[in-house]
């Protein structure tokens, strides 16, 4: 059998506790997990596309079988340049289904061979939000329960908390 790669694409604005326990899951189906971090500047990210790899690459760094990597072009094209098999795409609540359900019918139109893989967290991570970590951030909350340690420290850095 083939190995399989697979990429877990978003913006990672910030990373939370609901993706690294997604890509922790996702490093035990499959051989190889490529964390693909989006540029989105349509997004307004908080953080720079190399600061958000960054973050990641130290949340995720006990994952051997995890890369890190931004991009700035079509998701299924970057997959293809990875030589991926399968998108993992993370469902928090039965809300997130439409629009997942929407790309995924996309992207099987744009390149039917890869396929897309719903993964749902941990019930204990599945509220967590990168928007709703953001405005809890920004307000001068705690956020402690939602993201590592070096995440909370970039936000209190960034918001001047």
């Amino acid at each position: 059998m083939s190995k399989v790669t697979a990429i877990y694409p978003g913006t990672f604005d910030p990373v939370t506790k609901g993706h690294t326990d997604l890509v922790t899951r996702a490093a035990r189906v499959f051989d190889r997990v490529i964390v693909a971090i989006a540029e989105s500047p349509h997004k307004a990210p908080l953080f720079s596309l190399d600061h958000r790899i960054e973050m990641a690459a130290h949340c995720l760094s006990e994952l051997d079988n995890v890369t890190v990597v931004g991009f700035d072009n079509l998701l299924i094209e970057f997959a293809m340049e990875q030589g991926a098999n399968v998108l993992v795409r993370g469902l928090r609540a039965v809300s997130d289904f439409e629009y997942e359900f929407q790309l995924a019918s996309m992207n099987r139109r744009l390149h039917a061979e890869i396929e897309t893989l719903f993964m749902t967290p941990d019930e204990k991570y599945s509220f967590i939000s990168s928007s709703l970590v953001k405005e809890i951030a920004r307000l001068g909350g705690d956020v402690t329960g939602f993201v590592a340690p070096e995440v909370e420290q970039a936000l209190k850095d960034r918001f001047g908390h």
